[in-house]
């Protein structure tokens, strides 16, 4: 089994978050995430994260610092994910390589589902959320 390192940004505004949903084809398909993909080879976690939001949003942004690592196995792979604190800085979102995308707050993020390496990070946000609002 091989490991897989993936990134993924975490883009917060005015409290909502924005995720967005996997294609039907896709390995989990139609479930949510916070949007980003494979590290290619001789590529650094952060080129790797604003390459595939330009890829799948169309969007520019800052990649900031690491949030959570997650290492999880999909039984027939085991992925490693950087999550990464991020700020759009450009573009308009648009669904280029993926099915759909929204802004949610923490509490709202239960009503969706989300790829399983990606609850722990839901699980993080929704904690500090009740923390700050208690």
């Amino acid at each position: 089994m091989g490991t897989l390192v993936v990134t993924a940004a975490i883009i917060e505004e005015d409290g909502r978050y924005f995720i967005a949903q996997r294609k039907k084809d896709s390995h989990l398909g139609l479930k949510w995430e916070f949007p980003g993909g494979k590290v290619e080879k001789g590529e650094s976690p952060e080129v790797c994260l604003k390459r595939e939001i330009i890829e799948e949003l169309n969007l520019l942004i800052e990649v900031k610092d690491i949030y959570q690592v997650v290492s999880h196995n999909y039984g027939e792979k085991h992925i490693i994910l950087l999550f990464y604190l991020c700020q759009i800085i450009g573009g308009e979102p648009q669904c280029l390589d993926c099915s759909d995308y929204r802004w949610v707050t923490p509490e709202e993020m239960s009503q969706f589902e989300f790829a399983p390496a990606d609850v722990p990070v839901v699980n993080k946000i929704q904690m500090q959320s009740q923390i700050a609002y208690s």
